[in-house]
């Protein structure tokens, strides 16, 4: 499956490192980013994330970024938007 989200297209998510390996290759950081915003948000205290879980998407700002740093740049502004 292929995200179709505009999140493809924030212009933040260039800042994120490139990701061309393994697991997170092709997958969406848009997506990552948003499901650690929901855990940051609830500051859960055990983390990860499923990359299978994760469309794919090679467009727009996301294309190549790694869906890691996406979640955990995500946590970490989810935790902040509670502070």
């Amino acid at each position: 499956m292929s995200c179709k989200q505009d999140h493809r297209y924030t212009e933040s998510f260039k800042a994120l490192p490139d990701d061309q390996g393994g697991v997170g290759r092709h997958k969406c950081a848009g997506c990552a980013y948003d499901i650690g915003f929901k855990a940051g948000e609830k500051k859960d205290s055990t983390v990860s994330i499923d990359l299978d879980s994760l469309p794919d998407s090679q467009a727009g700002t996301v294309r190549h970024k790694s869906p890691y740093a996406a979640f955990d740049q995500g946590y970490l502004d989810g935790v902040n938007s509670v502070i």
